[in-house]
């Protein structure tokens, strides 16, 4: 008779054998290449301390604070009250998948309707695209500082990235040059992301020009992760990849997410545009993961879509308003160096100066700014930029006056380091 692992002769018979305990809690070896989210730490960590009872300026998770368009929310309802809660085709519904090309066919993209796949939020189109593109062997080309799930997803599905820092003395404005320059014949791709959470760095057209030209030359693809394009600074407009598509329609592949542009942080709406042999990747990953994203949310972000530019451009001039209050008052902290990021709804400032000895990043700041002054930002380490942290302006104004006056005075108490 064959011997089962709960059997207690069998274990006696083969001490060696590990426990059922011990068999049942090993994790797949892939997630020792992975840490937890340092944004997703910081907000588990706030909360705990306020179901303490202990009041905690969050400036740490990038989530607006502004509603959902009403339209969006209206249209949702309806859907759900018709019956609208059904499976549908994987990669969205036909009527949002159209929406969305005709989106960026007003940029100048080739993309079909079968061109796009409506995921559950950005992260998801980013990860099947991993899932489907990437494995053992190849590389792939990232920016730094980064998001801190691109390396992530890269190493999940057996590749190598590759990072490449931008300059902290222009904005991290992301640069060509550096980038085609660690190109390798092993390199598969390089994912983009402007504007750049976190530094809000964003690339030109030139340089984007640039990019994907030198990329198609050696047949590699570009993923260009345009969550936050809506909002871009000072009057500058957005370099969007979707420009390039017609000139260079195996190279660039394109994401966005419904998130951050229309606050829909919870709705969980991504979409993924690019060549047919990448979409149908994308979908084959999607179909074993989640099937479709949820029905009657594609339904309200249909109704988003339409949503009158002057609402934007209302949530824009405040974004911008807070941006310029974050940047002025960090950099009135003796010894904090900030640029006004150019895009996105971060603030990255260098506080190496308030480093104790020894220290070499800023997790050990990070923590005493949210025990002592109740402050919650994010270590820069988490972005490839161990001398930075990471602030969200993504709150009122009323929250980030009150957030920054308990970030100076904690860091006075501190004290420089000297030197």
């Amino acid at each position: 008779m064959a011997r089962t692992t709960d059997s207690p002769v069998a274990v006696e018979a083969a001490p060696d054998v590990p426990s059922p305990r011990a068999t049942t809690r090993r994790l797949a070896s892939r997630l020792d290449l992975v840490q937890e989210s340092a944004t997703l730490e910081v907000t588990r960590r706030a909360a705990e301390l306020r179901a303490r009872g202990v009041e905690v300026v969050d400036l740490g998770a990038g989530e607006p604070d502004f509603p959902s368009p009403p339209a969006a929310v209206e249209a949702a309802q309806r859907a759900l009250a018709e019956g609208f809660t059904r499976y549908t085709v994987a990669a969205g519904i036909p009527q949002l998948r159209a929406a969305l090309a005709a989106r960026y066919a007003r940029l100048g993209a080739p993309w079909t309707p079968q061109q796009v796949v409506v995921t559950m939020g950005a992260k998801a189109a980013l990860f099947e695209l991993a899932l489907a593109l990437f494995e053992p062997g190849d590389e792939v080309v990232i920016p730094a500082p980064f998001w801190v799930t691109f390396p992530a997803q890269v190493r999940v599905a057996g590749a190598e990235p590759v990072l490449v820092p931008m300059r902290p003395a222009d904005g991290f404005r992301l640069r060509a040059e550096p980038l085609i320059e660690a190109f390798s014949p092993r390199t598969r791709a390089v994912v983009l992301n402007s504007p750049c959470n976190p530094t809000g760095g964003t690339i030109s057209a030139a340089e984007l020009e640039t990019l994907v030209a030198a990329a198609a030359e050696r047949g590699i693809l570009v993923v260009s992760d345009e969550t936050y394009d809506s909002f871009v600074y000072d009057g500058d407009r957005h370099a969007s990849a979707a420009g390039l598509a017609a000139r260079f329609p195996e190279t660039v592949v394109l994401v966005g997410s419904f998130s951050k542009t229309w606050a829909m942080t919870g709705w969980r709406l991504g979409w993924l545009l690019g060549p047919d042999w990448v979409v149908d990747g994308a979908v084959r990953v999607q179909g074993h993961a989640t099937s479709n994203a949820t029905s009657f949310a594609m339904v309200g972000a249909l109704a988003a879509l339409d949503e009158p530019e002057a609402a934007m451009a209302a949530r824009l001039a405040e974004y911008q308003a807070r941006r310029d209050l974050v940047a002025a008052c960090l950099s009135a902290i003796p010894g904090v160096v900030c640029r006004p990021p150019a895009g996105a709804f971060y603030a990255f400032p260098d506080v190496s100066a308030y480093f104790a000895a020894g220290e070499t990043g800023s997790l050990p700041l990070v923590r005493h700014l949210l025990d002592e002054a109740r402050v919650a930002v994010v270590p820069g380490e988490a972005f490839g930029a161990p001398a930075h942290l990471r602030l969200s302006f993504a709150c009122s104004r009323e929250t980030l006056a009150e957030g920054l006056d308990r970030m100076a005075e904690a860091l006075h108490a501190r004290g420089r380091r000297s030197g």
